[in-house]
């Protein structure tokens, strides 16, 4: 089973027990959207989750691990865009380009001063690249609560006001950041032929750090 179907079954069971004990209302709530608005965001990012965009290609320093030959059966066309020694780097629009879009949306509904939002999302960058460790045959792993702590205690340190809004931004984009885009170096070792930026493993962990930082803040 690829490592997106886990994903995505592990975020059904997330979401499920959240939205039976309100937590998705609540969270949403404090980010002014409505319920119909919330439920767009929510489907159009599990949806998401299956498609990775190409960006482009590095030179690998590991081969493939064997259990990459599985995987690829589930992904026939991105398999077909893979080369060998090659590692082909792309972005998850679940994970990735709508985290982005949401975040960029809040900005312009939120008056928070931009040098706090570019010190928030650097600080949380920061602890995210310090808190994830590259697995071979995998991706970039991270534990799961370091990222939505650190963007909420950011955020009310910050701008207890904006607190909200800015627990998202900081958080989600620091996970891209200090968990994808720092450690772009190391995919060329890691004997996987696709890095994901807020895929698999990173896409879950986007999505929980901008539910749970912005109950905590």
């Amino acid at each position: 089973m690829p490592l997106q179907i886990i994903a995505a079954i592990f975020l059904f069971a997330v979401l499920f027990v959240f939205i039976q004990i309100g937590v998705v209302t609540v969270a949403f709530d404090k980010l002014g959207l409505s319920q119909g608005s919330a439920m767009l965001l929510l489907i159009t990012s599990l949806l998401g989750s299956s498609i990775n965009l190409p960006l482009f290609k590095v030179d690998a320093t590991r081969p493939p691990d064997p259990k990459w030959a599985q995987r690829l059966r589930w992904m026939s066309a991105m398999a077909r865009q893979l080369d060998p020694g090659k590692v082909l780097v792309a972005i998850n629009v679940g994970g990735g380009i709508i985290p982005v879009a949401f975040s960029v949306y809040l900005l312009q509904h939120n008056t928070i001063p931009l040098p706090t939002v570019l010190g928030a999302i650097g600080i949380q960058a920061a602890v995210c690249y310090a808190f994830s460790r590259p697995v071979a045959g995998l991706g970039v792993g991270m534990p799961i609560f370091v990222a939505p702590i650190a963007a909420a205690v950011i955020a009310v340190t910050l701008s207890s006001e904006q607190s909200a809004p800015l627990a998202y931004i900081c958080g989600t984009l620091g996970v891209l950041l200090g968990a994808d885009l720092f450690r772009l170096g190391d995919v060329r070792g890691l004997g996987s032929p696709l890095a994901s930026i807020g895929g698999a493993g990173t896409f879950d962990g986007v999505f929980i750090t901008g539910l749970v930082a912005v109950l905590l803040a």
